[in-house]
C-alpha cells in the first residue's frame, strides 16, 4: 500500500470520536474506555490519515465474538497482527481511515503506546524531528511494510526516550 502523509488535520479527532460512538454501539458493556494514539493524536505532526484508536476492554477474548460482525461492517479482521493480546480491526480498505487496536485492560503494550503519544504532544521539535523522517522515508519507500520497517530503529529510541520522560515526572 502507498504511504500517504499529510498535514495535521483537526478533524482527525471529530474522525475519532465518531468512530468511539459507533464502536460503542458494538462492544457494549465489554469496552472501559478509547484512547486516540498515534501521529493523528499529536497536534501538527504530519501522519497517514488513518486514526490509531486505542480500545480498553475487559476480556481480550470475548472480543473475538464480535469477529463476523466487524467483518460484515467493512472492517478488516487481523486478529493480534503481532503484537500479542491485541485484537487489531482496520477500516477502508486500500484507503484505510481507522485502525482499531483492542487491549484487555491490563495488556503493557498500552502504556507504551500513551507515554510516547503524550512525549510527542509535550516536545513538538521531537514531533517535528519524527515528521522529517516520515517525511524523507515516505519518498523514498512506496511500501508501507518497508516504509514502516525503515523508521523502527528510530521509533524505539524515540519510545526509550519517552519512557525515560515519563520516568523523571514521577508519574
Amino acid at each position: 500500500m502507498k504511504i500517504r502523509l499529510t498535514e495535521y488535520d483537526e478533524n482527525w479527532i471529530q474522525l475519532f470520536n465518531d468512530e468511539v460512538l459507533f464502536l460503542r454501539g458494538i462492544f457494549g458493556e465489554e469496552i472501559i474506555k478509547f484512547e486516540h494514539f498515534g501521529s493523528t493524536a499529536v497536534p501538527g505532526m504530519k501522519a497517514k490519515p488513518v486514526i490509531d484508536m486505542m480500545c480498553l476492554v475487559k476480556d481480550i477474548k470475548k472480543i473475538d465474538t464480535f469477529n463476523e460482525q466487524m467483518h460484515s461492517l467493512g472492517y478488516d479482521v487481523a486478529g493480534e497482527w503481532g503484537i500479542e493480546g491485541r485484537r487489531l480491526f482496520r477500516k477502508g480498505g486500500e484507503n484505510r481511515t481507522h485502525h482499531i487496536h483492542v487491549y484487555q485492560q491490563d495488556n503493557f503494550q498500552i502504556q507504551r503506546h500513551l507515554i510516547l503519544r503524550d512525549y510527542l504532544r509535550a516536545y513538538p521539535d521531537v514531533a517535528a524531528r519524527y515528521t522529517s523522517l516520515k517525511e524523507e522515508l515516505a519518498q523514498r519507500y512506496d511500501d508501507t511494510t518497508v516504509y514502516s520497517k525503515a523508521k523502527k530503529p528510530f521509533v524505539e529510541e524515540l519510545e526509550q526516550s519517552a519512557l525515560n520522560w515519563f520516568k523523571s515526572q514521577g508519574l
